[in-house]
């Protein structure tokens, strides 16, 4: 399994850079993780808009899917121009009728709801959820493949149910909008301080800071961070790949 980070500022990116979207594939089967802004113009340094075999949305905000309508008119210019590719399955929840309803585009793309309650399997890789204390409807996702794990919190405060849903984690792809001196729990989202005991409470492999701030020293977030998790801890940056 192998993860590449393609956007990982929170809200909006940053100059020349994506807001929320990442890359897992598997077995020749890519997955798409949120598509927020600027990730279409990023992901085609590793692949094709075509050779997506699906994507998955943790929640309707615009900075995890504002490219969905680029992608969509992507895999419609390339069909045109004889390279047409089967529809593509885009999975969501259903908490937001109308914006589920925009995941389906002629016969490009599928919008397919998940039942939160259930594991979904999408190619080789089997997905649990977790609802997130966010503003909106919005899951946090277990995803395994062949004995290995990443959890993707999606938008978050900290919620003590992460804990045991990313017991042993191989990868903790986790939301670091905050500092350790802010308090994110009105907005829905977690503080480095947060994020580290979190990594150290559920005993993952490895964790990743992403949804990242605009402002500040980003190496703080991981000297922060390690105060309370003394493994391996990287920031989430453009292209950053890992393989399991």
């Amino acid at each position: 399994m192998k993860l590449t980070v393609i956007g990982f500022w929170g809200g909006y990116p940053k100059q020349n850079g994506a807001s929320s979207g990442y890359l897992l594939e598997h077995e020749g089967f890519h997955l798409l993780i949120d598509c927020g802004s600027g990730v279409l113009s990023k992901l085609q340094n590793i692949i094709k808009p075509e050779e997506l075999d699906a994507a998955i949305i943790s929640h309707y905000h615009p900075d995890h899917i504002a490219d969905i309508g680029v992608l969509q008119h992507a895999r419609l210019i390339q069909g045109l121009l004889s390279k047409e590719s089967p529809t593509l399955p885009l999975y969501g929840h259903k908490f937001d009728h109308h914006e589920f309803a925009k995941l389906t585009y002629k016969n490009i793309t599928k919008g397919v709801a998940y039942d939160p309650n259930s594991t979904l399997s999408i190619g080789p890789f089997q997905v649990s959820f977790l609802k997130t204390n966010h503003s909106v409807p919005c899951y946090a996702m277990r995803i395994e493949a062949d004995g290995k794990t990443i959890v993707y919190t999606a938008d978050s405060s900290f919620k003590e149910e992460f804990i045991e849903f990313s017991r042993g984690a191989d990868v903790l792809l986790c939301e670091c909008n905050l500092y350790g001196h802010q308090n994110g729990k009105s907005a829905g989202h977690m503080n480095s301080v947060e994020a580290g005991q979190f990594a150290h409470k559920a005993d993952v492999k490895q964790l990743i800071l992403t949804h990242l701030p605009q402002y500040g020293n980003l190496a703080d977030l991981i000297t922060e961070a390690s105060c309370k998790f003394t493994g391996i801890i990287k920031l989430a940056d453009e292209f950053l790949s890992i393989s399991l």
